[in-house]
């Protein structure tokens, strides 16, 4: 083989439209432009929605400071040299290169699942919400790790301050407004943190109701939230969360929510109409339906060169590998967090692109140099390089940060003007619930029955 050059036409197939399926995919087209244009390779990218979204900012978007369509960024746009198939992979044989999947186009052919060949596989379908078997949690909760769940929260808390104001019942009003989120990593600090700040803006136009009458409760089964930050910003957080009257409860789980009362371990209980479940991750399903080794929590045994160990041909990143961290102690991974992913996919698109033209491969090493969290508008905290950062100058880095890493110049742009536009102009503080059922005012005016939402938010 000519060195720098692709000896046959190679398929690679990116299992995941996540931050390392869309970034890994980005890369390899410009790694491999010439071989792209001579047909030489082809590159297949399976997803189960037509975007990658920016999981980051998704507490922005659940106060409003960010449009919902600029969360997310669009597959085909952005990977306009690949492949794109919106569908979701059930099975792996990497032993026969093949990936058994299903699209739209099988669920509406009536027909069965289709099979992919592949010679190059790179497996990121990344995480789902861990969830446990506590009564009512499946009926009465809401998860926060997609887009519409974000935008599905935000409509949800000002519909029940609309219940809350126009109820006579106090048991009713008391329930709509009490919010209960469980876990406090960062999705569920950052969500309650911003919607909180979003509600109290709110009120303002209520005429009956004041912030205070909102109830705001955090549950964390630890005895620290936010450990990404360090303990002693972990702690500020807490301080300053129960200054705002929101109700923190260290070393406490939630027992059950059915019948719309959540109850703790500590034995509180609370009626409410709101639970929100951000109790952490664990590895996608699909990972137990491939011959490829997983490890005991049931992530992808991979190399620091981000291979899958022990076999060739196959590559991993993010939430669904298990990568030695060769910055740390022998026999610690890397941390299953955007700053790891988006790092590793371009290390696994470079290394991808080395292998095609027999080229040595690169370790990734990365040392974590620390994180950043918003709390709502103006209010933050942050632990970066060994400094601490509160208030404002943690919110604004906070932006700065995940601005930069907003991919394209276009999106940046589009977030930017935002928050300039925001900046200048009241909250928007409207809630459109009905978008998650469009054909519901057609369906009674045509004699159909109006749909009902399980969670009470309509």
């Amino acid at each position: 083989m000519r060195h720098g050059t692709v000896k046959e036409r190679a398929r690679i197939l990116i299992v995941g439209g996540g931050y390392v399926g869309m970034y890994t995919a980005l890369r390899l087209q410009r790694q491999l432009k010439p071989e792209l244009k001579r047909g030489e390779v082809e590159i297949t990218v399976v997803s189960p929605d037509p975007y990658m979204t920016y999981q980051p900012f998704l507490p922005e978007a659940a106060a409003g400071s960010i449009s919902p369509r600029h969360v997310v960024v669009p597959l085909r746009r952005v990977l306009d040299r690949c492949r794109i198939v919106i569908g979701e992979v059930r099975s792996i044989d990497h032993a026969k290169r093949t990936a058994t999947l299903t699209t739209l186009a099988t669920e509406e052919e009536g027909a069965g699942a289709e099979q992919i060949t592949y010679d190059e596989l790179v497996l990121a379908p990344g995480s789902v919400s861990r969830t446990l078997p506590i009564p009512g949690l499946a009926d009465f909760a809401i998860g926060f790790k997609t887009v519409e769940e974000a935008i599905g929260l935000r409509n949800h808390v000002i519909e029940q301050m609309d219940i809350a104001s126009s109820t006579r019942d106090p048991a009713i009003r008391d329930a709509a407004l009490t919010f209960v989120f469980v876990g406090g990593g960062y999705a569920g600090v950052e969500a309650l943190g911003e919607l909180e700040d979003m509600a109290r803006y709110t009120a303002r136009y209520y005429l009956n109701i004041k912030p205070e009458d909102m109830k705001w409760i955090l549950v964390e089964a630890s005895d620290r939230i936010l450990p990404e930050v360090g303990e002693e910003m972990g702690r500020y957080t807490v301080s300053q969360l129960r200054r705002r009257n929101i109700e923190v409860r260290l070393e406490t789980r939630l027992n059950s929510c059915a019948d719309r009362v959540a109850v703790l371990s500590d034995g509180a209980r609370f009626p409410t109409r709101t639970v929100v479940w951000t109790a952490g991750v664990k590895p996608h399903p699909l990972l137990a339906a491939t011959d490829l080794p997983l490890n005991e929590r049931g992530r992808i045994e991979c190399t620091p060169r981000l291979t899958v160990d022990g076999v060739p041909h196959a590559w991993a990143a993010g939430d669904a590998a298990a990568v030695p961290d060769v910055t740390a102690e022998p026999g610690k991974e890397t941390a299953p967090n955007a700053q790891h992913a988006v790092r590793q996919a371009k290390v696994l698109g470079d290394n991808l692109a080395h292998t095609l033209r027999g080229e040595p491969l690169e370790t990734y090493s990365h040392k974590y140099v620390g994180s950043v969290a918003s709390l709502g508008l103006h209010k933050g905290v942050a632990h970066v390089y060994g400094r601490k950062l509160r208030g404002y100058p943690a919110w604004f880095m906070h932006r700065v940060y995940h601005l930069s890493r907003v991919p394209t110049f276009n999106r940046k742009a589009r977030v930017l003007a935002e928050w300039t536009l925001a900046g200048l102009f009241k909250r928007e503080i409207v809630s459109l619930g009905s978008l998650e059922h469009p054909r519901a005012e057609f369906e009674l005016a045509a004699g159909g029955k109006p749909p009902t939402d399980p969670k009470g938010s309509s």
